[in-house]
């Protein structure tokens, strides 16, 4: 499948370049609190460290439930993102309007049988997980093997509707493309056309677990796609940035990207993600004016 060529999409690095070059100068312009907050309210709060415990999910959780009693004029994250065996803890905890996300279908590597894949995701979902984000099986699309990346995903789509369905609800499937290990804007392009083929609500960027996460032009790029997606079918597919991103100035970088490519449409929780765990408290000191630790 030449995904490119089906969607009339070719990556231009001089015109990124430019887009970019102009995003970066800007910043500070587009600089303001209630852009900061939208940031804060985009993002999946995450964990996913080795020695993660039910206690330490606990405490994370119970920082989110009480944020509002400190902070009232602050909206909450969209999600708290933990290892899909942590779905129950954070259900059990959960006091205030956010929704569960996981990580699954053996996140970071996505290198098992798809088997093992299914029932890990189908466990997350019976255990309370709304949202689940799942890496691109590399194994296959570097070896050039479309089709059975695809199936991989349309599989995982099957099974999380299956099990939402039964429990009378909607469980969003995330994609992570992994750009850092795809080398070349054709092929974060082609992967993120396959993504959003085979099923995904949203494609994302990587892991936080390889050398390279997001960037600046991986995000153009898989943007560039989402639009030219939507003027093909007319479905909206959402875009989340995640690993390395640390400060509140790249949370702009990369809400000016989706601004200037997707338009304000995507700015919202709906369309819009980040994957952090550690620029909520960046973002927060930025509209306070002062060095903050809650979470």
């Amino acid at each position: 499948m030449n995904y490119l060529e089906k969607y009339g999409y070719a990556p231009d690095r001089e015109k990124m370049d430019r887009a970019l070059g102009i995003i970066a100068a800007n910043l500070e312009n587009i600089s303001s609190e209630q852009v900061y907050k939208d940031c804060f309210s985009m993002m999946d709060l995450t964990t996913l460290k080795t020695d993660d415990t039910p206690a330490s999910v606990t405490k994370l959780v119970e920082k989110v439930n009480s944020f509002q009693q400190t902070r009232p004029d602050w909206p909450l994250p969209a999600s708290v993102c933990v290892y899909p065996n942590f779905a129950a803890t954070v259900k059990g905890v959960r006091r205030c309007g956010f929704n569960i996300t996981v990580v699954s279908a053996c996140f970071p590597s996505s290198q098992s049988f798809l088997e093992v894949k299914l029932k890990e995701c189908e466990m997350a979902v019976e255990q309370g997980a709304d949202e689940v984000d799942i890496v691109l099986a590399l194994n296959a699309f570097l070896a050039n093997d479309y089709e059975t990346a695809s199936e991989e995903i349309r599989q995982v789509r099957k099974c999380i509707d299956r099990v939402a369905e039964s429990q009378g609800r909607k469980v969003h499937l995330k994609v992570i493309l992994e750009t850092g290990l795809l080398r070349t804007p054709e092929a974060i392009a082609n992967a993120s056309f396959l993504a959003m083929e085979a099923g995904a609500d949203f494609i994302k960027t990587s892991t936080g677990k390889v050398d390279t996460n997001a960037t600046p032009v991986a995000a153009y790029v898989m943007c560039e796609c989402i639009a030219k997606y939507h003027a093909a079918t007319g479905k909206k597919i959402g875009f989340k940035p995640a690993g390395g991103i640390s400060s509140a100035a790249d949370a702009l970088c990369y809400y000016s990207i989706v601004s200037s490519v997707l338009g304000k449409e995507w700015l919202n929780r709906s369309l819009f993600r980040f994957g952090v765990s550690r620029v909520a408290n960046s973002i927060i000191s930025a509209v306070e004016q002062k060095t903050v630790t809650y979470f």
